[in-house]
């Protein structure tokens, strides 16, 4: 009997819907939820079985023993139809895990924040049923306030801030003292929050990036439990989702689903000289966010010690292998041609290099979207040594 339900379970893996995680999407699940009805990738059967069996029971496809009702509960479920049940009406503004994303990524510890992402989102759908009760998605409402720790800006302390989001006034604020006026106040239209990434090595923090008097600004938060550090991330997603509705009433929803947040495509140390070719390396905090590739002294930094916009190629934006002639080379240096400057840059390693030309390359390749223009217009021009005005920082 055992065998022949060895051979049921990879009949039915074989029906459409089936042969993919029901959560994340990964392919070839080797797990199934036999009270859901659902088949299961190893890192979701992980989550399934911290929930408890009273939420779900997971065994392995060919390690466990089968009943012949479990494999009958599964016939009757499957995936598809498990997915049509718990995900009816999940929000738009919702981050779903996403089934593209290779699943060697998401056992990576450098990607911390998937981890958390993806048990929240197993844990909205089976244990707290929030897509089949919509009344119990606070995140949408449009308003949250509560308190979550907060990094100072000229120490590496956190310390506990009551944050206030507001969809209607468009606004986040935090306060340091909760009486008080609030020490500053966001455009939540305006700001990008990135979900845990790895330099702060807590996996359940945000780090809020802002635009402040033609700079940028970081802030980062975190707080103990990673269902509410989950749920202002969502707030601030669904708020900017809302606020975009009405300032682009003719955009379709995929366009806007790709304004709301966004992780940095990629972050890590880089050399660069200074305005001058003959200037030293030094090494430096890069992080690329949208089209503005940022520099900092220290990843946990608040403010980048530079930024530089990357318009679109046919503007005289390029990267290249190597350093103009006569200019010193680095070992894995690259050069980042802009229309007022060459920015000179080098890599740990090539295959360091390969990636950071790679990624600077696709972001330089994309058309400008009116909102990269706000951005590039609002950074400020600063005077070089020369007294002639650069819309890049001249920062060393």
């Amino acid at each position: 009997m055992a065998d022949s339900n060895e051979k049921l379970l990879v009949e039915l893996l074989k029906k459409p819907g089936n042969n993919v995680c029901a959560d994340c999407g990964a392919k070839n699940p080797e797990w199934a939820s036999y009270n859901i009805g659902i088949f299961v990738c190893t890192r979701c059967a992980g989550v399934h079985r911290s929930m408890g069996a009273h939420i779900s029971k997971v065994k392995h496809l060919k390690l466990d023993r089968w009943e012949d009702s479990q494999v009958n509960r599964i016939r009757e479920v499957g995936n598809i139809t498990a997915r049509l049940h718990y995900e009816e009406r999940v929000p738009p503004c919702y981050r779903r895990p996403n089934p593209d994303a290779p699943h060697r990524k998401w056992l990576n510890t450098t990607k911390q924040e998937v981890l958390v992402l993806v048990e929240q989102w197993i844990r909205a759908k089976y244990e707290r049923e929030e897509f089949c009760h919509p009344e119990r998605q606070n995140y949408v409402s449009g308003f949250m306030e509560g308190f979550l720790m907060k990094r100072g800006k000229e120490d590496s302390r956190y310390h506990p801030r009551k944050f206030v989001l507001c969809e209607a006034e468009d606004t986040l604020k935090y306060h340091v003292k909760e009486n008080k006026e609030p020490k500053a106040i966001l455009r939540i239209s305006e700001l990008n929050v990135a979900f845990a990434p790895s330099k702060t090595g807590n996996q359940n923090s945000l780090q809020i990036s802002f635009m402040k008097d033609g700079t940028t600004r970081h802030i980062y938060v975190y707080h103990e439990d990673p269902e509410v550090i989950t749920n202002w991330y969502l707030a601030i997603r669904c708020a900017k989702l809302h606020r975009l509705q009405v300032a682009y009433p003719g955009a379709t929803e995929a366009e806007l689903l790709s304004q709301l947040t966004r992780d940095f495509p990629r972050e890590g140390f880089l050399w660069k000289t200074g305005p001058r070719h003959s200037d030293a390396y030094k090494k430096r905090w890069f992080t690329l966010d949208g089209r503005k590739l940022m520099y900092h002294d220290d990843p946990m930094d608040a403010h980048p010690k530079g930024e530089i916009f990357l318009g679109h190629s046919s503007e005289g934006f390029a990267v290249k292998t190597g350093v103009p002639p006569g200019a010193r080379n680095q070992g894995f240096s690259f050069t980042l041609e802009t229309p007022d400057r060459s920015y000179l840059l080098s890599a740990q390693n090539d295959d360091d290099r390969t990636q950071w030309m790679n990624v600077i390359q696709k972001v330089i390749d994309k058309p400008l979207t009116p909102q990269d223009a706000t951005v590039a217009a609002r950074l400020v021009r600063k005077r070089t040594a020369s007294g002639t005005m650069n819309i890049f920082s001249s920062a060393r």
